[in-house]
C-alpha cells in the first residue's frame, strides 16, 4: 500500500461539486514530495483532477476543517424529498459539522443538515481510519416536524461517481454469496464495459443470500474496496458511461415511505477502503487487518481463540430432538478423554418444548426448555456446569425470528408475528416483541449459563416485509426490522459483556458487515465435509473474514444430508475443511482411528495462528477434479506461515513448484511438510521466485506446508 496520509473524509464527501453537480472521484494520487521518507516528513494530498480541485494537507491540527466550505459540500448518498433531489436541497438546508478525535487513528464526524420548512433531519455519520485508509459512514433521515413528511424515496447510502486515469480500465472483482454449494464465495472478475450497467442484491431479503456486499473495484495498481453493510434487501449499482467515469450507488433496495412524526430511517453501512501500489491480493490484506483490528469481536475482552474447537452430538440424535442431559456429557468427555481440547460444546435445534414430538423446525416459537425427566429435567445447567469444569464453555441453538403456527408465540402474541397465528417472521421492529425477545432470551442465557449464544434464520423474510408495508410505507417495515435486530444483540452483548454470538442464517446468508462486527459465522455454510466445495470456500471467504468455521465427522456418522461424498476425517478430507473453527461430529461409542484423528487434530493446531495473518492465493480458483488448488496464510510480524496444496481426484499433475507472497527474500526459512521426516531449508528468494516445491504423490491428496523464518 501507499504510505500516504489522506483527508478520507473530505474524499468521501467530493468536497466540491464537479460540473455535473455530482460527486467525483479521481481514483489517481497527486504526492507533494517523491520520496516519503525524507526528513522532515513531507505530506501527501489526495487529489480531485476532475473538479480541478487539491485536498489538503491533513496536518496535525486539521487546519484543513477551517479552509473547507461545508455548506457547499456534495455528499456520496442521495435520495429524493418530494420529487427533488438530495443534493439540490442539501445546499439550501442549515448545516451543522462537528468532528471529535477518538484515537490517535480515528476521527468520528457528524454532519447535519436541517430542512427549516417540514423539519426533517438527515445526519451523515462518520468514521475515519487514518492508518488504514478508510472510511465508514451510515446516514439517518429523523422527522423532527409534528406531522408526516412529503414522499422520500430512492435512498442511496452511496451515491458517487468516479474517474479514471486514460489508458486504464475499471475492474470490478466480486464474489458469491451463500447458495448451499460447493460454489458459495466464489471470486469472479469483471471488466465494466462503456455504457453497461452491472447489478448486485441478494435473493429473499437476507444479506448475503446468492450475492456478497463487499468488492474490489480497481484500475490496475490502486483502487477502492466497498462495501455494503445491511443484514436486508440490499442492491448495488457500478453503471459505466462512455468515457471514463463510474456511478456506484448502493442503499436499501426499495423505499418509498413517509416518516411520522418523531420517526427515523437509517441506511446501510458503507465502508471505502482506498489503496495504491501493490496489487488487489495485498489490498485484501489491508482489509483483513482492519476486519482483526477494527471488527473481529472478541471473547470476554480477549481475542478468539485460534483454532476454535467445538463439538456437537447433533449427527447422533437428530438434532437435539432425542438428546438428553447424560448423552451431552458423555459425549463431551469423550473428547476431552481423548485430548481433543475443546472450547466450546454446542448444543443445537431440538431443546426446546414441541421438538421432540413434531420436529425441531415445527416447534420454533415455544422457546423453553423440555425439562421432562428424560430430556432436560435440571435444564441446561448441570451440562453447563459439568463443562465448566473441565475447562469447556456452552454453545446454545435459538432461531427466534421464525415463528411455526401452533407455537407459543403464534397463539399468545400473532399481533408480534408478520403473518399471525399461521406463523412467519418474528417482528423486531415492534417494540413489545423486541421487549419480550431480548428480557426471554436474556432470561435463559443466565439462568442456564450459556456461553455462546448461536441465531439461526432459515426463513426468507422479504415478502414478510414488503406485504406489511402501505404503497406511502416501502421499505419502512424492513428498515425497523433490521434496526431491531441489530439492536436486539447489541442489547444481549451489552447484557453479557465478552459473550460470543454465532450468525449462523442458514450457514452464511447473513455474513453482512454489521452482522459480522457482532459475530461469527462457526457454520459458513449449511454445504458441509464434501472435500472440493470445502476448498473452494476456504478460498473464497479467506479474502473477507478472517474467522469462520465448518464441521467435520468420521466416515461412520450419518451427515445431515448437505454435502456429497465420502464423510472422513483422512488427511484429504481433514485438510480440506481445515479453518480457524471447526465443529467435531464424532461418535466416540463406535471404533475410529484415534492417532490419525489425534495427529491431524495436533497439525491444525499448529498452523492455525496464521489464520490472522495474510491470505494469498497460490493458483486461479477452481472446482475441477482436474487441477489443484492451493493458498498461503502469512504472518509477517512472526516471519512464520502455513501452505496448504491440493491434488483432485483426476488431476494428472503429481507435483509443482509453487511461488509464495509475502517472505523476506534475503531469509532463509526452515519448511516442514507434515506428511514427510525431515525438515528443509529454504531462501527466501528461491520460494518467491522459483516456488515452493510440493509433491502430492495420492490423487486425491492434499499437503500441509509450515514455514518459519530462521533467526
Amino acid at each position: 500500500m501507499a504510505r500516504h496520509c489522506a483527508a478520507l473524509l473530505l474524499v468521501a464527501l467530493s468536497l466540491c461539486a464537479a460540473p455535473s453537480g455530482k460527486a467525483e472521484y479521481a481514483f489517481q494520487l497527486t504526492l507533494t514530495a517523491s520520496d516519503v521518507n525524507s526528513a522532515p516528513p513531507r505530506r501527501l494530498l489526495w487529489s480531485q483532477t476532475t473538479a480541478g480541485m487539491r485536498i489538503g494537507p491533513n496536518d496535525p491540527d486539521r487546519t484543513w476543517k477551517r479552509r473547507y466550505d461545508w455548506q457547499n459540500a456534495v455528499p456520496p448518498f442521495s435520495f429524493l424529498f418530494d420529487g427533488r433531489p438530495s443534493d439540490e436541497l442539501l445546499k439550501t438546508w442549515t448545516l451543522d459539522a462537528q468532528h471529535e478525535t477518538l484515537d490517535a487513528h480515528r476521527v468520528a464526524h457528524t454532519l447535519t443538515w436541517r430542512d427549516p420548512q417540514t423539519g426533517l433531519i438527515v445526519r451523515w455519520q462518520g468514521l475515519e481510519y487514518t492508518h488504514f485508509q478508510s472510511i465508514e459512514w451510515t446516514v439517518y433521515l429523523t422527522n423532527g416536524a409534528d406531522k408526516d413528511t412529503p414522499i422520500i424515496e430512492n435512498v442511496k447510502a452511496l451515491d458517487a461517481r468516479f474517474t479514471r486515469a486514460e489508458g486504464t480500465e475499471y475492474r470490478l472483482r466480486h464474489w458469491k454469496g451463500t447458495s448451499v454449494g460447493p460454489e458459495d464465495f466464489a471470486p469472479a472478475s469483471t471488466m465494466l464495459e462503456a455504457g453497461r450497467k452491472h447489478s448486485f442484491a441478494p435473493r429473499g431479503g437476507r444479506g448475503t443470500g446468492g450475492s456478497w456486499p463487499y468488492y474490489n473495484l480497481d484500475t490496475g495498481d490502486e483502487g477502492i474496496i466497498l462495501a455494503v453493510g445491511w443484514p436486508g434487501q440490499w442492491n448495488a449499482d457500478f453503471q459505466r458511461d462512455d468515457g471514463i467515469g463510474l456511478h456506484v450507488t448502493a442503499g436499501q433496495e426499495a423505499t418509498h415511505f413517509r416518516l411520522r412524526p418523531g420517526e427515523t430511517f437509517r441506511t446501510p453501512l458503507i465502508v471505502m477502503q482506498f489503496w495504491k501500489g501493490g496489487d488487489w491480493i495485498d489490498a485484501q490484506n489491508t482489509w483483513r487487518r482492519w476486519m482483526i483490528r477494527h471488527n473481529l469481536p472478541r471473547r470476554k475482552g480477549r481475542p478468539l481463540p485460534l483454532p476454535m474447537f467445538c463439538a456437537c452430538s447433533s449427527h447422533q440424535f437428530a438434532e437435539m430432538t432425542k438428546a438428553d442431559e447424560r448423552s451431552q456429557i458423555e459425549f463431551m468427555d469423550r473428547y476431552l478423554d481423548k485430548g481433543l481440547k475443546l472450547d466450546y460444546w454446542w448444543m443445537d435445534a431440538g431443546w426446546y418444548i414441541g421438538a421432540a414430538e413434531k420436529g425441531w423446525a415445527a416447534a420454533v416459537g415455544t422457546w423453553e426448555i423440555d425439562r421432562r425427566p428424560h430430556r432436560f429435567p435440571n435444564g441446561f445447567k448441570r451440562i453447563s456446569d459439568h463443562a465448566r469444569s473441565r475447562g469447556v464453555e456452552i454453545i446454545v441453538w435459538f432461531e427466534p425470528e421464525r415463528v411455526h403456527a401452533g407455537t407459543w408465540l403464534a397463539e399468545n402474541h400473532p399481533e408480534w408475528v408478520l403473518g399471525g397465528s399461521g406463523g412467519g417472521l418474528l417482528n423486531l421492529g415492534d417494540p413489545d416483541a423486541w421487549n419480550w425477545l431480548v428480557n426471554h432470551i436474556d432470561k435463559i442465557i443466565t439462568e442456564e449459563g450459556i456461553d455462546l449464544y448461536r441465531q439461526d434464520y432459515n426463513i426468507e423474510p422479504l415478502d414478510f416485509w414488503r406485504r406489511n408495508d402501505a404503497s406511502d410505507r416501502q421499505g419502512i417495515t424492513e428498515n425497523k426490522y433490521v434496526t431491531g435486530y441489530l439492536a436486539y444483540w447489541d442489547e444481549l452483548l451489552r447484557r453479557h459483556p465478552g459473550m460470543v454470538i454465532d450468525s449462523c442464517a442458514s450457514g452464511g446468508h447473513r455474513n453482512d458487515l454489521e452482522t459480522m462486527r457482532r459475530s461469527v459465522p462457526l457454520l459458513r455454510s449449511d454445504y458441509l465435509f464434501e472435500p472440493i466445495g470445502q476448498q473452494g470456500h476456504t478460498y473464497g471467504l479467506s479474502f473477507w473474514l478472517p474467522f469462520y468455521g465448518t464441521g467435520y465427522c468420521p466416515s461412520n456418522t450419518v451427515g445431515w444430508g448437505w454435502g456429497t461424498g465420502e464423510l472422513s476425517y483422512a488427511p484429504y478430507t481433514r485438510r480440506s475443511n481445515m479453518c480457524p473453527a471447526n465443529i467435531g461430529l464424532f461418535d466416540f461409542r463406535v471404533e475410529v482411528d484415534d492417532e490419525l484423528i489425534l495427529r491431524l487434530y495436533h497439525e491444525w493446531l499448529d498452523v492455525a495462528p496464521a489464520y490472522f495473518g495474510d491470505y494469498y492465493p497460490l493458483t486461479e480458483y477452481n472446482l475441477s477434479q482436474r487441477d489443484w488448488i492451493a493458498w498461503q496464510f502469512h504472518r509477517p510480524d512472526e516471519g512464520t506461515g502455513f501452505v496448504q496444496a491440493f491434488r483432485r481426484e483426476s488431476c494428472i499433475f503429481s507435483s509443482a513448484e509453487i511461488p509464495l507472497r509475502g517472505l523476506d527474500a534475503n531469509a532463509v526459512y526452515e519448511v516442514k511438510d507434515f506428511d514427510g521426516i525431515d525438515a528443509l531449508r529454504l531462501s527466501g528468494r528461491q520460494l518467491l521466485e522459483a516456488g515452493l516445491p510440493i509433491h502430492i504423490p495420492a490423487k486425491p491428496g492434499a499437503v500441509t506446508i509450515k514455514y518459519t523464518k530462521v533467526p
